[in-house]
């Protein structure tokens, strides 16, 4: 959906002529006034603020007359603010959704009063979620929801109550759904989770809505997760294999509480061979052996090392694999002092082996090598 189009034309200035069809060249040089164009070709003045009055919303919507006033506004007095304000005021909404333009509002929510950021926010007012899906307009929003007061923030992000999941799947959307999560205490948000529930998985199987999830993981309340990470745990063998769902899964071995690793790294034992050869899940065995506890690594390396009927051991077929011998780099890198001896004594009789492999070569090449054969080296001098 293209809302509040981003093409719009400056009203002082836009004036077509039908007489004969103009280049876009054409059509830009025309549109500028004098002042801009001057500004756009003086090498050698200093423009102020003061110099453009009358003319702001033009400059907004230039490439450089935007950049020129975006710095200004960083050190502008009070007076120079205001005079910007006033001329952006009555054409806010066309600026917002304009490639340039939308960067001197930004600009206002970081310098303005609160004052001006409280009238800039209001003209959202009906138009948050058509702002929300337009690229240049969900930058403002964002902006918006850092700066404005806490009742503002709740007005704003009300507005997008029965579109969540509209907005989590959109390019644009998503970011200024992240931003709320973010941003604004977790009682105005509520619906927000509530419309996670019995979405969990076709959300973290999303390319934005993974993003969306982990943002929610991050900063809201164990009350208001609690119940999402239940649904997330039933379908985790699942979105260990998902190219977008393994990386809820890897944020939950990161940042999640012990207990929620603990239920993770239990549905990944058994499958380490399996999974580590998958080109998505290897890197959530990876973070399991990365972030579990001791004992969750010994028992990891007990898996890898146990001998099969016809008395192999997954470690080897691991070495060759070309995702799982980063399984193999991960737990040498991490573990403790006697678990990787009990590792190196593994793969010490394979190295020459190793070298007919492309992924077993990367292994003893690695920095991985130059740590093994210390261990050899010491081992034959005692």
């Amino acid at each position: 959906m293209q809302a509040l189009g981003s093409n719009l034309g400056h009203p002082q200035t836009r004036n077509p002529d039908p007489v004969r069809a103009r280049t876009p060249q054409d059509a830009t040089l025309s549109m500028r006034s004098q002042l801009l164009e001057e500004f756009r070709n003086s090498k050698s003045k200093k423009y102020e603020l003061k110099d453009i009055a009358g003319h702001v919303v033009e400059f907004s919507g230039d490439q450089y007359g935007s950049r020129f006033i975006q710095q200004k506004l960083e050190i502008a007095n009070s007076e120079e603010k205001q005079m910007v304000f006033e001329e952006v005021l009555p054409n806010a909404l066309q600026l917002m959704t304009d490639v340039f333009g939308n960067y001197v509002l930004q600009k206002f929510f970081e310098h303005g009063n609160q004052m001006q950021k409280t009238i800039l926010a209001k003209q959202m007012e009906g138009h948050v979620l058509s702002l929300s899906l337009q690229m240049y307009g969900c930058r403002v929003v964002q902006k918006a929801l850092e700066h404005v007061l806490t009742e503002q923030q709740a007005k704003i992000v009300g507005e997008l109550n029965g579109c969540v999941l509209k907005c989590i799947k959109d390019q644009n959307g998503n970011h200024v759904i992240q931003k709320a999560i973010e941003r604004v205490p977790a009682q105005h948000i509520q619906f927000i989770m509530d419309a996670f529930h019995g979405q969990v998985y076709n959300l973290a199987t999303h390319p934005y809505g993974c993003r969306v999830i982990q943002r929610m993981f991050e900063h809201c309340t164990s009350m208001q997760t609690g119940p999402l990470l239940e649904e997330l745990h039933r379908c985790t063998g699942q979105l260990v294999q998902d190219q977008y769902g393994n990386y809820v899964i890897q944020h939950i071995l990161e940042r999640g509480r012990p207990e929620d690793k603990k239920v993770v790294i239990e549905k990944i034992r058994g499958q380490i061979l399996q999974l580590s050869k998958h080109k998505f899940a290897s890197n959530v065995v990876e973070k399991c052996v990365d972030y579990g506890t001791k004992r969750d690594r010994q028992l990891l390396i007990e898996e890898v090392l146990q001998n099969k009927p016809d008395g192999t051991y997954p470690l080897v077929a691991m070495m060759k694999d070309q995702y799982a011998n980063y399984v193999v780099q991960k737990m040498l890198d991490v573990v403790d002092k006697d678990q990787r001896e009990l590792l190196v004594n593994k793969i010490k009789p394979h190295l020459q082996s190793l070298k007919k492999y492309t992924y077993g070569k990367h292994l003893i090449q690695s920095k991985f090598d130059a740590r093994i054969l210390m261990i050899f080296f010491k081992a034959t001098l005692y």
